[in-house]
């Protein structure tokens, strides 16, 4: 059996998407699954046994530079990639689901009731419904169930097994541990998704208080993530702010950190991946995007999210207190040490 997974991006739901996999190898331990994602975060599925082939797309760089040639050229690839048995688009728009219906028959994927684009529904073979507002787990697991004939239990998808993996090299991040180490993620996608930088680093300060060996690590990726975590490492004795790190290094440093604290983004979610502690920081958008578990918790913001219309000036994240942050942090750490 061949099968196809369609999810061109991004980090998060990349992450959120991949828990399938192990239960596709539990029902079908044969099946060969490719899988087609954004060449920017084909990083994130690497070195995942249960992944014969990533084949990768640039359709955000084709949208911007329009050029007819690579969109002619991406085309004929995607139409060599097949024969499939299963083609499934996990994403639910317009682009994946063309991306999935050039690749072949049968596609599959989400009903015109459950996606944000409804009309990529009626580029499916057959499409499946599940609430657009359900949980993101729930909807990852649902789609790819319905279309291979098996079913997964909600026991059975908090019970998963970690399922990002990373090589092994010479880590630059290995020089700055410690015997309790702590990752901050510290940036998202939208300003008001950020937890403030003053409360990240109250947060660190109390930890130091309560834990006077610990090593706060605060990973980044954009210029403006570095001058944040710059701010807060100077204004608490405990926190480093790490070099940049590419995905391998960065799945690599969630695996070994006793907890992760972090904005709703990619990077925070690895931890859920990984199966390592976790504290996820909710504003402007909704909790049912994790999956929560003994380990990996949440805390929301006072406001109320409207899953279909997201508000982008919604700063309410600002008002979780760092005492909540550090009272969750102390009981996961202590779960551990």
């Amino acid at each position: 059996m061949k099968i196809a997974i369609v999810k061109l991006s991004a980090m998060g739901d990349i992450v959120h998407a991949a828990i399938v996999l192990q239960f596709i190898k539990r029902h079908y331990p044969d099946a060969r699954i490719d899988w087609i994602c954004e060449q920017a975060f084909a990083g994130v599925l690497e070195d995942n046994d249960d992944i014969d082939t990533i084949h990768t797309v640039s359709i955000k760089a084709l949208k911007k530079h329009k050029r007819i040639s690579e969109l002619l050229a991406l085309i004929r690839r995607l139409r060599q990639l097949g024969p499939y048995d299963y083609i499934i688009d996990m994403q639910g728009l317009l682009k994946s689901a063309i991306v999935a219906r050039l690749i072949g028959k049968p596609t599959y994927g989400f009903d015109k009731n459950s996606t944000r684009e409804s009309i990529a529904s009626f580029l499916y073979s057959k499409a499946f419904a599940i609430a657009y507002d359900a949980n993101t787990i729930d909807r990852n697991i649902h789609v790819v169930a319905s279309a291979l004939h098996f079913s997964v239990s909600h026991d059975a998808a908090l019970a998963k097994a970690p399922f990002l993996f990373f090589h092994e090299e010479p880590f630059v991040f290995e020089r700055y541990l410690g015997a309790m180490n702590v990752v901050f993620i510290i940036g998202s996608t939208w300003e008001s998704r950020n937890y403030p930088k003053e409360l990240f680093a109250k947060v660190a300060n109390a930890l130091h208080v309560k834990y006077p060996d610990i090593r706060v690590l605060i990973a980044w990726g954009a210029q403006e993530e570095q001058t944040r975590g710059e701010w807060i490492a100077a204004h608490s004795e405990c926190v480093t702010l790490l070099p940049a790190l590419r995905l391998n290094a960065l799945k690599a440093l969630i695996a070994k950190c006793d907890l992760l604290i972090g904005n709703d983004t990619g990077p925070t979610h690895m931890a859920w991946a990984m199966n390592r502690p976790s504290i996820t920081l909710f504003g402007p958008t909704p909790v049912s995007r994790v999956q929560e578990t003994s380990i990996n918790k949440v805390l929301k913001s006072p406001s109320v999210v409207d899953p279909y219309r997201l508000d982008k000036e919604d700063f309410s994240i600002e008002e979780i207190t760092p005492e909540s942050v550090v009272g969750l942090a102390e009981t996961l750490l202590e779960t551990q040490h």
